[in-house]
């Protein structure tokens, strides 16, 4: 037992999955928030907010700057966010006149929401392909073996025959309608946070909305108003996260209860056991179904994530930190192991 399985040395290598973990690092955090804070400046300095050569010193000194880590874990347990310290290490490199234009205008959590969205974006995209590529395998399986006979389980009991085909649409259908679904959602998701101290853009004055729209500009992102405390989007894309691991989890239970029968289904690559070496342990199918339980339970907390007293909330806001990345490192854990798991269908059906 470990407190994350996600990143665990061991258990990673069933449950994890390297390229989704690797969006939540701290150096990808890092990466994006220090992305962020020049955006920023190259917005300001457009939009005639601070001069031309606070720009060019916030970007020169971007260039090389790297944080003292140990400083900024300190700043967390004091401040509870990691960008008020980040933010004086960045003006102590830019130094003189010009440190005051950093970070003008914007508040911690402008910086970290931003970094989690870009970041997010990477993953969205990761995750798409996995997605695919699962769409795809399962679409072989029905040209290879769609016209063979099952037997119809209904309520586990035996029903009537049906074909192989009817057993496979139902496990790539969903997938497809979740593809659609995260194409309809990444207009809402993929947006910059800016909003200042209290979501208003109080310091940057009328020049607020274009400087806004040039900062989601520069990072790739929707231009939209500062959701602070409207935490709706995160929610239905955790939402989202929950049905593909669910129709993943319907996919590895039925590979489960057809390899218990033993004579409708042939798998390659099964787990071996310690105790009973003529056993060929259905690992992965068991790994789809606990993975949907796991993201169907955290789901009820990211619903809990939106409820933000007022304009800014902490504890919230903290909570959703707990949740979220497990959640999407679940997510791209089964569909690599459903891949997996339907690469290793060597038949099905009679």
């Amino acid at each position: 037992m470990t407190v994350s399985p996600f990143d665990h040395p061991l258990l990673s290598a069933l449950l994890g999955d390297e390229e989704a973990s690797r969006h939540f690092s701290v150096e990808a955090d890092i990466e994006a928030m220090l992305g962020f804070e020049r955006a920023l400046a190259e917005a300001e300095s457009e939009c005639g907010v601070i001069p031309r050569e606070a720009e060019a010193a916030i970007i020169k000194a971007l260039a090389s700057f790297r944080p003292d880590t140990a400083e900024l874990r300190a700043g967390v347990a004091r401040d509870g966010v990691v960008v008020p310290e980040l933010v004086r290490q960045i003006k102590a490199a830019v130094g003189g006149q010009h440190s005051e234009f950093v970070h003008l205008g914007a508040t911690s959590q402008d910086v970290i929401d931003t970094s989690l969205v870009l970041r997010l974006r990477q993953a969205v995209e990761h995750i798409d392909l996995l997605l695919s590529e699962n769409i795809v395998r399962l679409a072989g399986l029905e040209e290879e073996f769609g016209g063979r006979a099952l037997m119809a389980m209904t309520r586990m009991q035996p029903a009537i025959p049906i074909t192989a085909a009817d057993r496979i649409v139902s496990w790539r259908a969903p997938l497809e309608r979740h593809q659609q679904r995260l194409k309809e959602q990444s207009g809402r998701l993929l947006v910059v946070q800016l909003g200042g101290a209290a979501g208003t853009l109080d310091r940057l004055g009328d020049k607020a909305p274009a400087v806004r729209a040039a900062l989601a500009a520069k990072l790739g992102l929707g231009d939209v108003p500062q959701w602070h405390s409207q935490r709706d989007a995160f929610a239905e894309f955790a939402g989202w996260l929950s049905l593909v691991t669910g129709s993943l989890g319907k996919f590895g239970q039925d590979i489960a209860l057809l390899a218990l029968a033993g004579t409708d289904i042939e798998l390659s690559g099964g787990g071996a056991s310690s105790a009973m070496p003529h056993k060929q342990n259905p690992v992965k199918a068991e790994a789809l179904v606990a993975l949907a339980r796991f993201n169907a339970t955290q789901l009820a907390g990211m619903h809990q994530a939106q409820v933000h007293e007022q304009e800014r909330s902490g504890a919230a806001w903290t909570l959703e930190w707990l949740l979220l990345p497990q959640m999407v490192v679940a997510t791209a854990a089964a569909l690599r192991l459903a891949a997996e798991l339907a690469g290793q269908i060597e038949s099905l059906g009679h």
